[in-house]
């Protein structure tokens, strides 16, 4: 955890934007495999964390802004918890840390909610997205689960977005330190994947030695030889000299902070002509889209930066034809990059999803309202401020049921060469993945640096076996 005086000033600070009423804070429950008892690891919702920095199940806690009370709701372990667990750290230990001496069993937050209520006093909630808290907001407010969503606080909603989207000093150290080591468990998988080794093999030594840093993954790894499958967890492949290995991984801090890399490396011990060809593209769209990034800067123009530098290369490479800023415009760019560039980033891998992309990644004065292939997955929008942490994404993924289905609908003939593209239909595909900060008149890029270049992949790679 921070200091206390941390989670104090955090509070406060959400206090004097909303000025009244109550804010309920649900944190997660344990959550069942296959039996009760046997559980998934816990993660604590990323809200509560921030708010109030305890990673503990069967956790509420309320600000009550008019009666300046701050509680936290949850049971002392009992004799039977000690029995399997052994004794830890009491609750009442934990609340002294988040500045919070108030601690109430776990029933009563339904008794001082519905005084609340019955005096009329607002009750703010957050959009709930695991099924338990859906059904706790609905017993406890008498609404339809299906109901919830329009009965969240849209003001408590971009309170929470305008506060946890600006990083501090002390957590741009946790996100610096979850990068680095993400940037260990990329060298140590482009140091040690060879022919004949398996997806899986590889995903593995990811996975532990996330869990030898103290912490854990951010996401389940994607590591595969079929890259143009944009999240793809299947690991049943064996790694075959020729083929790309893409490997989109990141870490998670003991206190929840993340980071996401990808790099896309050879099997073998260099790229072919080709591959290099495709990578030199993507690469000079990730530095191109990161050269212009500053305060005020709408994210939403780096990604079309991003999405003109690709199309341009591809038109070099004779895949793509006629002029680029139409084809892009049109979304013919989209053949080759179906997705967004970037995303938010912080106690959450896209950080604070779950309130809503209208709310973190736009804007009312920007809304996203297009439905354009491609476009309609961009989760980041808005002007950039100091402080903003993101990533940076582009890539090129072949995909032959595309392939199969634009041309048969003769989509987008003016500017997609069919014909040279057949020649690219097995290629699979590329993705290069760094993250960014605001800075007060710039940007930096966070963690040590991670091999990127074709020279300094097939170096490492030419010592890999």
């Amino acid at each position: 955890m921070f200091s206390s005086e941390t989670y104090i000033n955090r509070r406060e600070l959400i206090k004097n934007k909303l000025q009244t009423g109550i804010l309920l804070f649900l944190g997660n429950e344990e959550s069942a495999m296959n039996y009760q008892d046997n559980t998934y690891p816990f993660r604590q919702d990323s809200t509560f964390l921030y708010y109030f920095g305890i990673s503990s199940p069967g956790l509420a806690a309320i600000i009550d802004i008019d009666e300046n009370r701050e509680i936290i709701f949850g049971d002392e372990m009992s004799i039977d918890d000690i029995v399997w667990m052994g004794r830890q750290e009491t609750l009442a230990e934990k609340s002294k840390k988040t500045g919070i001496s108030n601690i109430q069993p776990y029933n009563h937050v339904q008794k001082y909610l519905e005084r609340a209520m019955a005096k009329q006093r607002p009750v703010n909630f957050l959009p709930p997205y695991r099924p338990e808290n859906k059904i706790k907001l609905g017993h406890l407010f008498g609404i339809n689960l299906q109901a919830l969503t329009s009965a969240v606080s849209v003001p408590f909603i971009k309170a929470v977005v305008e506060q946890r989207s600006v990083k501090s000093t002390e957590e741009l150290d946790k996100i610096t330190l979850a990068v680095n080591t993400t940037s260990e468990m990329h060298l140590m998988a482009m140091r040690t994947a060879r022919p004949g080794m398996t997806e899986n093999d590889i995903a593995a030594l990811i996975h532990a030695a996330a869990l030898a840093k103290g912490g854990s993954l951010a996401y389940p790894v994607i590591l595969t030889v079929h890259g143009e499958i944009l999240h793809n967890h299947s690991r049943g492949n064996i790694f075959k000299d020729g083929n790309l290995i893409l490997n989109d991984s990141g870490f998670e801090t003991a206190m929840g902070y993340c980071a996401d890399l990808t790099r896309t490396f050879p099997a073998g011990k260099t790229f072919t002509s080709k591959q290099r060809d495709v990578y030199n593209i993507v690469a000079n769209a990730v530095n191109t889209a990161a050269t212009g990034l500053k305060p005020g800067k709408k994210f939403l123009d780096v990604h079309f930066t991003a999405c003109k530098v690709l199309a341009e290369g591809l038109k070099e490479l004779g895949l793509m034809k006629g002029n680029v800023d139409d084809a892009v415009a049109a979304g013919a760019h989209a053949m080759f990059f179906q997705c967004g560039t970037g995303h938010m980033m912080g106690l959450d891998v896209h950080d604070m999803e779950d309130m809503g992309e209208q709310y973190v990644g736009y804007t009312e004065m920007l809304k996203k309202e297009t439905k354009l292939f491609g476009l309609k997955s961009l989760r980041l929008g808005k002007e950039l401020e100091p402080g903003f942490v993101f990533t940076i994404e582009p890539g090129i993924y072949i995909i032959p049921e595309l392939i199969d289905l634009w041309r048969s609908e003769n989509k987008f003939a003016d500017f997609i060469n069919y014909s040279k593209l057949e020649e690219y239909r097995d290629f699979g595909g590329i993705r290069i993945e760094n993250n960014y900060a605001i800075t007060a008149n710039g940007y930096k890029i966070l963690g040590n640096p991670l091999a990127e270049t074709v020279e300094e992949i097939e170096n490492i790679r030419s010592f890999a076996y």
